[in-house]
């Protein structure tokens, strides 16, 4: 009881996050990367860029998803621990975007594995990204 009060405060006061990019334009991965530089210093709430799904407690992911990415985001999802948190980042995430109607894109995350958390834009500010992390912290810390 006591490790798991402490692993769910622990989770609350540090989202570490892992970033996908499923082949999008790459204007949402540099607001990504720049939510973390020090003008918005994100690492000062405990939000870590973390390398390895197994280390991670969210996944972050923009782009749209494509016919040869959804398996490998799948398979990502499945390496993550539970409880995982996903947010979905920058219109082509939610929705494919202006690449929805490509014949290579099946369209936004959720057609692949849940989301927690949308944070819209083509490309939402770091500003905006920050604040949909907190919705989630919000969202986990009331249990929902």
């Amino acid at each position: 009881m006591l490790i798991q009060r402490i692993a769910a405060w622990a989770r609350l006061r540090s989202p570490w996050i892992l970033h996908i990019n499923t082949g999008a334009c790459n204007s949402c991965d540099i607001e990504v990367l720049a939510a973390l530089t020090p003008r918005f210093d994100v690492e000062r709430f405990g939000i870590l860029l973390k390398p390895s799904p197994r280390h991670a407690d969210v996944i972050a992911i923009t782009g749209p998803v494509t016919r040869q990415a959804a398996e490998r985001i799948r398979r990502v999802y499945e390496q993550t621990p539970d409880p995982k948190f996903v947010i979905a980042i920058g219109s082509c995430a939610i929705s494919g975007g202006v690449f929805q109607d490509c014949y290579g894109v099946i369209g936004g995350v959720d057609k692949v594995i849940p989301v927690d958390v949308y944070v819209p834009g083509c490309p939402p500010r770091p500003d905006a990204i920050i604040y949909g992390v907190v919705k989630l912290v919000e969202k986990v810390s009331k249990g929902g």
